[in-house]
């Protein structure tokens, strides 16, 4: 059983790692997998050093920086480092993503094409043509 996270959730667990699948697939050494439990644990049972994060804002730094000192009472030997965004995309968003694809706005540029195409699979909204 995974782990229902605390937020609604549009793709379920086994569309999620597919579409990280097939997002990813082009990048050596990345492989997509389903667990349960805290990150960190996990990181620990397959013999990770580090978690990598990535961040967009303050709040994500804020977020992150907690999460690091919980994580290091946890598992002292699994480190973190986190990545900042590009400034293109420091406003992109899951919440705004769903929003503007179910509203029919382009978010092509945004995301992943496979992703893209989901989104609007979800909601019944063909992709914009021509733009």
């Amino acid at each position: 059983v995974y782990d229902t996270p605390s937020k609604s959730l549009l793709f379920n667990t086994n569309e999620r790692v597919e579409l990280f699948e097939q997002a990813s697939s082009h990048i050596p050494n990345v492989r997509v997998v389903k667990y349960s439990g805290l990150t960190v644990r996990y990181a620990k049972e397959i013999g990770a050093d580090v978690v990598v994060r990535g961040l967009r804002s303050g709040y994500d730094f804020e977020y992150e920086f907690e999460m690091a000192f919980m994580n290091s009472k946890l598992e002292p030997e699994v480190d973190l480092v986190c990545f900042m965004t590009s400034q293109d995309y420091v406003f992109v968003s899951a919440s705004l993503l769903k929003e503007v694809a179910r509203l029919g706005g382009d978010i092509r540029e945004m995301v992943p094409p496979n992703v893209a195409e989901a989104l609007y699979s979800k909601f019944e909204n063909p992709v914009l043509e021509g733009q």
